[in-house]
């Protein structure tokens, strides 16, 4: 890698940091843009390079990856949307949805209990969501048969 590429990485880096850290406030690619020391425009194109993702995207992805800790604790769907810094319980069931492939009320009535029994450091990477959006050429169970 050049220094360019590294120094770049850095401020990427720090933009996603700051995501992790207060993904629970309002955060637009603007904001992230000027942690890293870069035009919105290509702050969104180098962060999707860089991490396979746009900022958007990652930033939803630690909100339903925070807010299914809640869950599993017991907390209600609406507070976890809310504590998550989510506005509408309509959006965030949606992109719960999308991400982990199940709805949020049927994941905070599923067993969690294995996942209470591990240590934290592997209960974070074990439920870590996963997009379960079909990829472009995949078969999906709709079109399957």
């Amino acid at each position: 890698m050049t220094p360019q590429e590294l120094e770049n990485l850095a401020h990427l880096r720090r933009a996603r940091d700051l995501i992790d850290r207060d993904y629970a406030k309002p955060l637009d690619v603007p904001t992230m843009a000027a942690r890293a020391l870069m035009s919105p425009a290509h702050f969104s194109r180098q962060f999707r390079a860089a991490y396979g993702e746009t900022p958007y995207s990652y930033l939803m992805t630690r909100r339903i990856e925070r807010a299914m800790a809640l869950l599993r604790a017991g907390m209600s769907v609406t507070d976890a949307c809310m504590a998550v810094g989510c506005t509408s319980l309509g959006s965030f069931s949606s992109r719960f949805t999308e991400i982990t492939g199940e709805t949020p009320t049927a994941y905070r009535r599923r067993e969690h209990s294995a996942v209470e029994a591990m240590p934290a450091c592997i209960a974070k990477a074990h439920t870590r969501p996963v997009r379960k959006a079909s990829r472009i050429g995949e078969a999906t169970p709709a079109t399957a048969s």
